[in-house]
């Protein structure tokens, strides 16, 4: 039964408004984009006759058609790029059209083979267009592309690239930044190269609409098993020296969309509490940096697990967390006795179930100490999600510590794309509407079930559909706890950034369960601890102290 939450410990969530973000609408210059077209077709001369340009012709609104061209591109590049005429960008990709046609209307067979006309990347793994533009992901495989270096990394190198109408508008710390790019200086005047948030992009403007061109990869030395961002630039390089007009349809404009207070339940939850955003555990941050206080709902979504309740907050800092390999103090081979992290004097016990794992309030710990890159934290470095233990702790009848994996489901939290390769760890999901372009990852879940699921590189699913189970893989059966990881991106000019998923948690959490959550305050030390609630189902350790 849940216990009773001390007078004046919580108060109201509405003094601390939650509200939606601020997204600007760029407006594509389609005239450009037609020229550029013209171009790129006239080079070979089979290839210019497959398409008509209406010289001279005015249009008085940008959603006009600007050319029969264009439509005769889309119908030639759409049996390849299903729904590219749905992108109301302009569409670049590594394919050659001219190329393309010319083989296909000579008297000699054509090549068969897609990469002959997508400088040797593979054909598309994941191409989605929609109301807010477009994503697409390529394969290059290892030796393949004319004049690239030999490399030491001996796996496939991924490309991505992004193509939006959408900006979002977030305090950006590092924003604007890199170096140029000279060897593409006069292809794309404005393009920049940043090593970022573990990716390395290039982003420049086209048309009046922003690109990005980005590829998972280390920032150290090659390694066979471990893509170095040395090499991975050479491929990105190579894929935007082959980028070309593809597709697209001009759309109605769009006026910029507002931050607007964020649609809450009115009726009060009985027991659903959480801590504000950016409150993280003491001293878990990245070198001592605080947390990040963010209170935006970047999107109204269905919650990632199926059921409640669910509670988000550390695994690495809270009982049987490593401390993210931070040191710990008090440690004994023994279950249930105490330890606890170097850093903070909180006491904890080497079991997964402890009661305090399985309670509220939630925790926010986006800023939690660990090795990955965010913009958004003080220090640049954190967690860049936010942890989510499932309903209830289930174990093994053999005296384990271990919390079952597998036995609650996550799933899509809106109607999206798949973006996952076989035996990746991670499962992104892009949504992609008139008014949002945002991408979520979901992580820890099992690979080899992800593969038997088809839970793959362009497949489509459903809000509220099973994506997978959730576990406790990193890198292997048994790496962390049992959790899901879930994540937030957002596009900016410098391509896909993380912002804080906290808030837009807790309001996706308050619909699942129908009640509008209250923000905890911690007793002050005059004041008794306030008790928590307690799930029916916890197995809490005793020698857990509060």
């Amino acid at each position: 039964m849940a216990a009773t939450l001390s007078p004046g410990s919580l108060r109201d969530s509405r003094a601390d408004e939650f509200r939606t973000p601020p997204i600007s609408v760029v407006q594509p210059d389609w005239r450009a984009a037609v020229n550029q077209l013209r171009a790129e077709t006239a080079r070979l001369a089979a290839s210019a006759e497959r398409f008509t340009f209406m010289a001279g012709r005015r249009f008085r609104r940008p959603d006009q058609q600007p050319s029969p061209a264009w439509r005769q591109l889309n119908a030639i590049t759409s049996d390849i790029f299903p729904g590219i005429n749905r992108s109301p960008v302009p569409v670049l990709l590594p394919f050659d059209t001219a190329k393309f046609v010319t083989e296909r209307t000579a008297a000699t067979p054509p090549n068969s083979s897609l990469t002959n006309y997508q400088a040797g990347f593979q054909p598309a793994s994941m191409f989605d267009a929609g109301p807010a533009g477009y994503d697409a992901v390529f394969t290059l495989q290892p030796g393949d592309g004319e004049s690239l270096p030999r490399r030491v990394y001996a796996k496939p190198v991924q490309v991505q690239i992004t193509g939006s109408l959408l900006l979002y508008d977030i305090d950006d710390p590092r924003g604007g930044q890199g170096a140029p790019v000279k060897s593409l200086a006069s292809q794309y005047p404005d393009l920049r190269r940043v090593i970022r948030e573990g990716f390395v992009r290039y982003a420049f403007t086209r048309f009046g609409v922003p690109y990005v061109v980005f590829i998972h990869c280390l920032d150290s030395a090659p390694r066979k098993k471990r893509l170095a961002c040395r090499e991975a630039s050479a491929v990105a390089e190579h894929f935007l020296q082959a980028l070309r007009v593809t597709g697209g349809m001009p759309a109605a404009s769009r006026p910029n969309i507002v931050s607007e207070r964020a649609e809450r339940p009115i009726a009060a939850s009985p027991d659903f509490t959480y801590r504000r955003s950016g409150e993280i555990i003491a001293n878990s941050g990245y070198k001592s940096q605080p947390g990040h206080r963010d209170n935006t709902v970047y999107a109204q979504i269905r919650f990632p697990l199926a059921d409640a309740p669910a509670y988000a907050n550390s695994q690495s800092f809270m009982n049987w967390g490593d401390c993210y390999h931070t040191g710990r103090a008090g440690w004994r081979p023994v279950k249930g006795d105490h330890y606890r992290c170097k850093r903070n004097d909180k006491p904890l016990v080497f079991d997964e179930s402890a009661k305090e794992n399985y309670s509220y309030p939630w925790q926010d710990n986006f800023c939690e100490t660990r090795d990955f890159e965010v913009g958004q934290c003080a220090n640049g470095y954190g967690h860049q999600g936010q942890d989510i233990r499932p309903p209830s702790c289930s174990m093994k009848n053999d005296g384990a510590d271990r919390c079952l994996p597998g036995l609650f489901a996550a799933v899509a939290v809106r109607d999206g794309t798949i973006i996952r390769g076989a035996k990746q760890q991670a499962v992104h999901l892009v949504i992609n509407t008139r008014n949002e372009h945002i991408r979520f990852r979901y992580m820890h879940m099992n690979p080899v079930h992800l593969d038997a699921d088809h839970v793959l590189h362009g497949r489509r699913v459903a809000e509220g559909e099973k994506i997978g189970m959730v576990a406790n893989f990193q890198d292997y059966v048994g790496g962390t706890t049992s959790h899901l990881h879930f994540d937030v991106q957002v596009f900016t000019r410098d391509g896909w950034l993380w912002v804080n998923p906290y808030v837009t948690l807790i309001s996706a959490y308050e619909r699942l369960i129908g009640g509008h959550g209250r923000e905890y305050t911690p007793p002050s030390p005059d004041k008794p601890a306030i008790a928590h609630a307690e799930p029916a189902e916890s197995k809490a350790a005793d020698a857990v102290s509060r």
